[in-house]
Formats: C-alpha cells, sequence, structure tokens
C-alpha cells in the first residue's frame, strides 16, 4: 500500500490522530467529490433527469460490492444503514409463538434489542450461546443448542462494537449448513477492515454499513442476500414497488434480486459515494488492509500493555478495536490526556455491552481503532501521548 498516496487523499488526517475508525472513519477525497458532483447535477437538472444519466454508473454499485465480499451482484442491496438492513433480513423471517433465536452475549446493542423486541411482542424465545474461557465462542454449545431448541434463527456479530474480538463465523456457518438453519451475520465492524467472503462464512444475510472501516458516508449500507434466500422468495415485511412488480388487483411478483430488499426512493448520491469507497477499498485490496490493520493494533495493544493499562479485548483472533482502560477501571483521565492531545478516539459503556461488561466486571472502555491511512509512528506517539498517565 501507498500509505502516503492514501494519506494525501484523506483531508480529515491534518491536525489530528483519527482512531475512532469504529465510529465514523475519514472519507477518502474521492468519494466526498462523487457525491459533490452528484448533487451538484441534481441541482441543475434534478433527481430524475440525474438517475437516468448516471443509470450504469449507479447499477455499477452492486458488481464492486459483490466483488468485495465474493458473491454475484443479484446478493447486493444498498441500504441506508446496516441496521436499516437488518430490520429489513430480520422482518422477511416468519416468526410465530415459541420460535426460537440464537444469539451471542457480544451481538451489536441493536440487535440484541430487537431480539428482545420480538421476545416481547411475538413469544420469541432468545438463547445466547456460551464463551469458553478464553472468550470464544463455545461451538458444542451452540450445537447442543440447536438440537434442544430448532431456532428460526442463528445470528452473530462479526466483531463486537465493544471489543476486538473477531468471533468465528465461519464455524458458526458450517453447524448452520448442517442443521439448515437461518444464518444472519452483522459485519458492520468488519467489512473494510478485513477479508469479508460470504462463501466461507456460509451465510443467508450479511448487513455491513458504509460509515466505519469502509470509509463511505453516513446513511449508506448493504445487504447480501443468498441464493438459497432468494429462491425461496423471501422478502421484507413491508414492500414496495422496488422490490415487486403489481401484476393483479391484489397480487404482486417479487424481483429475482436483493433488490427486493431496497426502497424505491433511494439517495443515489450517497449510493454513488459508498461506491466509491468499496472501489477505493476493493483497488487497495482487502488482504494488505487486514495484514496492515493488524500490525498497528498489534503494537497498539502491546504498547498499551506495556504502560500499565488494562487490555479488555480477550480471544485469540483480535480484531483493529483496541479497548482498554486503567487497572482500577478509571476512564476519566484517559480521555482527558487523548482530548487534550488531539486523538480521536470513542468510549464504549456497560449499557451497550450489558452481558459482556458486566462479565468483564467493568463499566465501560476507551475504544482505539486504527485504520490503513494510520502509521506505526502515529501509533507510538498516541502511546507515548498516554505514557504519561
Amino acid at each position: 500500500m501507498d500509505i502516503q498516496s492514501i494519506r494525501q487523499n484523506t483531508k480529515g488526517l491534518s491536525g489530528k490522530f483519527f482512531f475512532n475508525n469504529a465510529g465514523s472513519s475519514l472519507m477518502p477525497q474521492t468519494v466526498v467529490e462523487s457525491m459533490i458532483d452528484y448533487f451538484n447535477q441534481e441541482e441543475q437538472w434534478g433527481g430524475y433527469e440525474v438517475a437516468d444519466r448516471n443509470s450504469q454508473l449507479l447499477e455499477s454499485f452492486y458488481e464492486e460490492t459483490s466483488k468485495l465480499i465474493h458473491c454475484k451482484p443479484s446478493n447486493i442491496a444498498f441500504a441506508t444503514s446496516s441496521t436499516d438492513a437488518y430490520a429489513k433480513a430480520l422482518s422477511s423471517i416468519i416468526f410465530k409463538d415459541g420460535d426460537c433465536i440464537i444469539t451471542t452475549i457480544n451481538d451489536y446493542i441493536s440487535n440484541q434489542i430487537t431480539f428482545i423486541s420480538l421476545q416481547k411482542k411475538l413469544n420469541v424465545k432468545v438463547i445466547r450461546v456460551k464463551n469458553l474461557p478464553n472468550n470464544e465462542l463455545d461451538l458444542e454449545d451452540l450445537e447442543n443448542l440447536i438440537r434442544e431448541y430448532h431456532p428460526k434463527l442463528v445470528a452473530v456479530t462479526h466483531i463486537p462494537t465493544n471489543s476486538g474480538l473477531i468471533q468465528n463465523v465461519e464455524a458458526v456457518g458450517k453447524i448452520c449448513r448442517q442443521y439448515d438453519i437461518i444464518y444472519l451475520v452483522d459485519a458492520s465492524q468488519s467489512v473494510g477492515q478485513m477479508v469479508v467472503d460470504v462463501q466461507k462464512i456460509n451465510c443467508d444475510f450479511l448487513t455491513a454499513t458504509g460509515r466505519k472501516f469502509l470509509r463511505g458516508p453516513r446513511g449508506t449500507g448493504f445487504l447480501y442476500v443468498s441464493d438459497k434466500i432468494l429462491e425461496q422468495n423471501y422478502a421484507p415485511l413491508l414492500l414496495d414497488m422496488r422490490g415487486a412488480h403489481w401484476t393483479e388487483y391484489n397480487d404482486y411478483e417479487l424481483i429475482n434480486t436483493a433488490k427486493r430488499f431496497e426502497h424505491w426512493e433511494t439517495s443515489f448520491g450517497s449510493l454513488l459515494g459508498l461506491l466509491e469507497a468499496v472501489k477505493y477499498a476493493n483497488a487497495i485490496g482487502l488482504e494488505h488492509i487486514e495484514i496492515y490493520n493488524r500490525k498497528l493494533a498489534e503494537t497498539l495493544r502491546q504498547n498499551l500493555e506495556n504502560n500499565g493499562f488494562k487490555i479488555m479485548d480477550k480471544g485469540m483472533n483480535l480484531s483493529s478495536i483496541v479497548t482498554f482502560c486503567e487497572h482500577n477501571g478509571d476512564l476519566d483521565r484517559i480521555q482527558k490526556v487523548l482530548k487534550e492531545n488531539h486523538v480521536f478516539f470513542s468510549m464504549s459503556y456497560k449499557k451497550s455491552a450489558l452481558i459482556d461488561f458486566t462479565n468483564k466486571h467493568i463499566n465501560g472502555v476507551v475504544r482505539l481503532s486504527p485504520h490503513y491511512f494510520n502509521t506505526l509512528e502515529e501509533v507510538e506517539r498516541v502511546s507515548q501521548i498516554l505514557e504519561s498517565i
């Protein structure tokens, strides 16, 4: 990777250490310019005309995104966020009284709340897989739970927002295939920072956001839908004319691609921004990004541990999300020093990771999430800044 060229194309790096890519990353200049150009066109000719003029370019979003996660363009739907994609995927599954969802203790807060909502409204059981002592998923427990409860769905967050843990989604996928269980993966924190291959994961649905490690605009994301799900006519609960053709007074026919999970009204300028972000990541290569990010995160963790901080990322396979606190659990001094030195970071509190943080006996963590536009020199400088504590 040409780090200097990447940094020159990232205007927001000036005057700061940007380590909050797990929250909302910095867009490359090319992403911003593509959106401005599109909106300038809309200013002149109106949205309908501009969409027609750019139809071939907009359609390339599906081709480019399919390369990112190793599927076909027909498996991709644009979404306004990962949560939007997640809700549409869930709504396509007809849950009945007594049905079961199996998830993990590390699933994303919004997903957990959605499951509890289904539990309250439809009497759906929510069962969570145990973790092993090393914080990895207990796959034997998962298989036992599947045999006992015959779940309608298994849902796993690839990388939790509150931890650097990378959950073993591929192993879960093998088990789901064996028992023919619908499998939903939240890849919001993994797409863009590492290789994500839906063929290896063997999932039925996968959701992603644009604003995090993919470096796209807010208000964008996408949904992957497998061929099996499309062929079995799964569709979101609330369709519109983007997803189906009105064929009779009281009937419709689903379109045969994942676009059935989209709505007709779309911000095509935002979609174009996400397209540029995906193209940018594909051009660099996710395998290169993953290797480089791992080196940044490993160096940062080691430095923080050497400086006396308590690292809260537990597991055999860790990502570019680094969470830590002082040994007494204090966060205030860390936040103060980082802000004074223009280090961009984020916090994760117990309310966002209720089970995980209860088990870890902490109320919150500081979250640093370096990305491929950061340098090892920046990692060392941030480490030195924190050493003063």
